[in-house]
């Protein structure tokens, strides 16, 4: 049997296991990811496996250079990838993609025990201000308000003294006594005595 024919029979093969399956993810019809761990899982890493043109004869090319792995530091994928060349020499000449990715799923935490997910520092667009301040809107005048404020106002933009104050009505005695029922010369006798 030659190498694509083997190829071919572990894509059919992997591909009826992980059909509907979301962690794994067919590139190509040589190269491969899959995810080990949930997504919201700190410890996930995904695998990208690419087979070579003499596969399985020789090794499939590995590597966690996947932006997912970004909060993986350096030393843990470079456990995870010497633990899976490890196997990959134990398997090699046969069809291994379902055997390492197997063998990632169970021993995943072992694989990730002294990980430290890495904080990736991002410098803010506001000049280190993280939270979110809204501008403050003035409140939008139509243009007849703002007619009524520029007529009000004297050549430097001031409002004149008083414009604000409350006319005064002035009302004749005899009205105000009228309305309250005395009569003139009651009130002048009243005014008169204090």
């Amino acid at each position: 049997m030659t190498a694509n024919e083997d190829q071919e029979m572990e894509l059919e093969a992997l591909l009826s296991i992980y059909e509907g399956d979301e962690c794994f993810k067919e590139i190509s019809s040589v190269s491969f990811q899959f995810r080990i761990g949930d997504l919201n899982d700190t410890k996930a890493f995904i695998l990208d496996i690419t087979w070579p043109e003499t596969y399985p004869e020789t090794a499939p090319q590995i590597s966690l250079d996947s932006f997912f792995n970004n909060r993986i530091t350096a030393e843990t994928k470079q456990l995870i990838l010497s633990k899976l060349e490890e196997q990959v020499e134990a398997n090699l000449g046969t069809a291994m993609m379902y055997t390492l990715f197997e063998w990632a799923k169970e021993n995943q935490e072992e694989l990730m025990e002294n990980h430290k997910p890495v904080i990736a520092v991002t410098p803010s667009i506001d000049g280190g201000n993280t939270t979110a301040k809204k501008k403050e809107r003035k409140e939008q005048l139509t243009k007849s308000q703002k007619r009524k404020i520029v007529n009000k106002t004297d050549h430097k933009g001031e409002l004149p003294r008083g414009w604000d104050w409350i006319d005064v009505i002035k009302v004749g005695a005899n009205d105000l006594l009228s309305t309250r029922g005395c009569t003139s010369s009651a009130f002048s006798l009243q005014s008169q005595s204090f």
